[in-house]
């Protein structure tokens, strides 16, 4: 499998005239290598895959990353880069500027400059993550079980919430329900926002009580096997406010247009105008802000974005999220949020929670 990932990485290497790249990013590391560790270089060329790592994951590394050679570095990493691409006969080496910092982007400079004048860093940008944008089938299991656990807290989450609590106490219930049903540690921080703080898309649970007659929007997700999932649902405790129940039916119909007509071969724009389109019509878009979803996988948000702008075109084995909102400062929210996968040319839900908001 993961020969098949080296294989593909090699491909893209050639098309851009490089005869190696070096990788840091944790999730394209582990992707390509299967090392778990926090820290770690891969150097990837036609005929040669190393990781190098310190004392700390040496004997990690020799387990998870058979296929690579390990390197154990003593003292500064980028010596014994410098050094391995040299002894290489390396000239032409890639790297992810969006990952490795200035300084450490100038030391290297430095150290092969001082090997050999004629060896060059070329920026890359997602090279690894192109490729990790189309799931495997072992991948997708893993995604769609990850989905099944998020359900599984939410229910659990609707069953036992009440006005009284606060969004702090959901948000424990939530992830403990994560963990207590085989969840890794959580993709991302879980958000609870009842009422104003939910037309916060990005807000942190906090005291405020939750009460009767308003919104509280949550957004969690699960992992498995390092998969990640995402679901957002809006609920109310009782019967809510007009203006928020006309609002939650604006998204609830953008996101089912969605769902029903994106088709493999458009683009992320297109398809982010399938919602949008319907948020503008009610006259609410500019109170539609974020893009209409994000690719999951290893990362909670990586390719193909489904945004205005993303020229990333679908592709059947992809999977990403579909979650259009409104959000109205002062009075509320409404997100509603599905992992989905593209199969067979069409959308396929993956997380199944209900989508009834008064409970």
């Amino acid at each position: 499998m993961r020969s098949a990932r080296l294989e593909k990485l090699r491909q893209k290497l050639e098309k851009q005239e490089l005869e190696a790249i070096l990788i840091s990013q944790s999730e394209n590391r582990r992707y390509l290598s299967g090392f778990t560790g926090s820290a770690g270089w891969l150097l990837i060329s036609s005929d040669h895959a190393y990781l190098t790592v310190d004392f700390r994951y040496v004997e990690q590394a020799k387990k998870e990353a058979p296929e690579f050679d390990i390197i154990h570095v003593r003292g500064n990493v980028a010596d014994r880069l410098s050094e391995l691409i040299s002894d290489l006969g390396l000239k032409s080496i890639g790297f992810e500027f969006n990952e490795i910092s200035v300084a450490t982007y100038h030391q290297l400079c430095d150290k092969l400059a001082n090997r050999n004048d004629k060896i060059k860093l070329v920026p890359t940008n997602n090279l690894v993550e192109s490729i990790r944008a189309v799931k495997e089938i072992a991948e997708l299991e893993f995604i769609a079980k990850a989905s099944g656990l998020a359900d599984s807290a939410l229910e659990y989450v609707i069953s036992i919430i009440h006005p009284g609590v606060t969004e702090k106490d959901i948000a424990w219930e939530l992830e403990k329900s994560l963990r207590e049903k085989g969840s890794e540690p959580i993709p991302f921080d879980i958000i609870v926002a009842s009422g104003p703080n939910s037309a916060l898309p990005h807000a942190r649970p906090s005291e405020r009580v939750i009460s009767l007659n308003e919104p509280v929007l949550i957004d969690l997700g699960a992992k498995l096997n390092g998969y990640c999932s995402d679901l957002s649902r809006t609920l109310c405790l009782g019967k809510g406010n007009e203006t928020l129940s006309k609002v939650y039916d604006i998204v609830l119909g953008a996101q089912l247009s969605a769902l029903a007509m994106i088709r493999a071969g458009i683009s992320g724009e297109q398809a982010d105008q399938l919602s949008r389109i319907i948020i503008e019509q009610a006259d609410y878009g500019a109170a539609f802000g974020h893009g209409l979803g994000h690719g999951v996988g290893l990362a909670p948000h990586e390719l193909p974005r489904v945004s205005p702008n993303s020229s990333d075109i679908l592709l059947d084995g992809m999977v990403f999220t579909i979650e259009p909102g409104i959000y109205i400062p002062g009075l509320g929210g409404v997100r509603i949020e599905d992992t989905v996968i593209l199969e067979a040319g069409k959308l396929k839900t993956l997380t199944q929670a209900s989508k009834t908001a008064n409970i």
